[in-house]
């Protein structure tokens, strides 16, 4: 019996190995089919736009993009800049892109965002990273709606509150980096330092006294799963960086609804404001209640989910933007000595740390060179390089191409920041002086908080935030950089940051003080 069933599985095996062998020709058919197909597909899109022949099946110029993203984009702009088309395609993951580095045809897909044209996307595969039901993902008038109740988020008066938060915050890590240096004469990299900085900023000033320690533990290992999804190819499958990611972001987003939960009982009760979110629930929970009293149906998107899930889009603009900010406005203050030596001028003359007093909102807006110093900042570097959209349907980009449905179109900021303006290669903040007045001059070029209806709405924040960083950190630190080949080349992590990570020798100035 046993013989025999040895026998009709031997016989199995050989049927087996026919049948594959048989099938063989046909596989490789199917597939030189598939590839052929993707290939002519591919030219098809691309039609006259500069950009690669040929594409490796699937990939595309994925593994290049991932393994040098500098390089990849320097790449895709100069065929862009010398074709004089202002546009270059490529081909990623099975997607196919299309690069504008023209201002002009930027600001046509911006003004361009609706169901029937392009689809603010954040990310290549944000929908699935993210979430569908985010801001960056709504139209009309529901999106306007919902910005129209977050205004109340950037009121001068909760500005005002944040800088005390931003203030107390920045002061506590820049002692710590003191503190680190104090002990050694080597130079420290400044991006992670930056990063927590930026993430206690954050979480303090949106969530307030809603995250315990535990869970600011936990929110700053999710949010670190969360930067390294972000660069990593999209499988969606255990075991890979991008599934730890999207679990992470579920996570986050679960946290910051319990602290939305919490915030509503706080102004329920009549407490005043004292984070971000206090300041959204206040508006929300007034205008729920007119509805109430009205008969009407109260507003969409006023679920702790829903909001959670809108604060950690907040979170992630301001946290990592932020990050390459400040570390880029530490490089470009020590290479600029003369730079340097006016904003401390400027600070010393409004506020002095022995005072033992913060500074005050009013204090901020009348430093106007360190505010130039810092919107130059972010023209010259601009955090985000890229703001990533989704064709909905074919588009006419120009009169001679039209991005087909599907294609993922990625607007310049940086390269739009060197369009324009006067020595545009020239970091330069007195072009944002009232004099010269560059910022209104050559407004279309100045794209780093994006442009139309999905403009940041949070861009004031986060001037003030560079502006209190800068006024602090150079009134209270003496700083020289550690110079090495390379060490101002671009790093994507994702913003874009020094490639040494901002490596300096620190040392306290002045006397101790606040």
């Amino acid at each position: 019996m046993e013989y025999n069933c040895l026998g009709w599985d031997g016989l199995g095996h050989a049927a087996l190995r026919q049948a594959v062998a048989a099938s063989g020709p046909y596989l490789l058919c199917a597939a030189a089919f598939f590839l052929l197909w993707e290939q002519l597909s591919y030219l098809r899109k691309k039609g006259s736009l500069p950009g690669p022949h040929f594409v490796v099946p699937f990939l595309g110029s994925a593994l290049p993009m991932i393994m040098n993203p500098t390089r990849f984009w320097e790449r895709q702009a100069a065929l862009a800049r010398d074709s004089g088309l202002g546009v270059s395609a490529n081909f990623l993951v099975g997607r196919f892109i299309v690069f504008v580095r023209s201002t002009e045809l930027s600001h046509k897909v911006f003004a361009n965002v609706r169901p029937d044209a392009f689809h603010l996307i954040g990310h290549p595969f944000g929908k699935k990273l993210f979430g569908e039901h985010n801001l960056i993902y709504m139209f009309d008038q529901k999106h306007k709606d919902l910005r129209r109740r977050i205004a109340p988020n950037f009121t001068p008066r909760a500005l005002s509150t944040y800088i005390n938060i931003q203030q107390r915050v920045i002061l506590a890590h820049l002692h710590d980096w003191l503190a680190r240096s104090a002990p050694s004469p080597k130079p420290i990299a400044l991006r992670l330092l930056c990063r927590d900085l930026n993430l206690e900023t954050s979480q303090t000033v949106f969530a307030g006294p809603y995250l315990s320690a535990a869970a600011r533990e936990q929110f700053n290992r999710d949010y670190n799963l969360f930067n390294v999804g972000l660069m990593a190819i999209p499988f969606d499958l255990p075991g890979f960086a991008f599934r730890r990611a999207r679990l992470a972001v579920s996570r986050l987003i679960r946290t910051l609804s319990g602290c939305v939960a919490q915030s509503k009982e706080r102004m329920r009760a009549g407490d005043e404001p004292s984070c971000l979110i206090d300041f959204w629930m206040q508006e929300t929970l007034r205008v729920v209640a007119e509805a109430e009293a009205a008969g009407t149906r109260p507003p969409p998107e006023n679920g702790d989910e829903e909001i959670g899930g809108h604060l950690f889009d907040f979170l992630f603009a301001a946290q990592d933007a932020s990050t390459s900010s400040l570390l880029w406005a530490v490089a470009l203050l020590d290479a600029h000595p003369d730079v340097l030596a006016r904003v401390r001028g400027e600070v010393a003359a409004l506020w002095a740390p022995e005072s033992g007093a913060p500074i005050t909102a009013e204090q901020v807006q009348q430093m106007r060179y360190t505010q130039a110093v810092a919107r130059e900042v972010v023209r010259y570097r601009p955090p985000a390089t890229m703001v990533p959209h989704i064709a909905g349907q074919p588009f006419p980009l120009t009169e001679w191409y039209t991005v087909p449905k599907g294609a993922i179109v990625f607007p310049s900021a940086y390269e739009s920041s060197f369009q324009g303006f006067t020595e545009p290669d020239r970091f330069d903040p007195d072009r944002f002086s009232e004099l010269r007045a560059e910022d209104r001059v050559h407004k279309r070029h100045f794209l780093a908080f994006g442009a139309g209806a999905h403009q940041c709405v949070g861009q004031r924040y986060a001037i003030n935030h560079i502006v209190l960083f800068i006024a602090l950190f150079t009134s209270l630190v003496d700083f020289e950089r550690h110079r090495t080949d390379g060490c101002d080349e671009i790093a994507y992590v994702p913003t874009i940051v020094p490639k040494d990570d901002c490596t300096v020798h620190l040392s306290r100035r002045g006397a101790p003080s606040l």
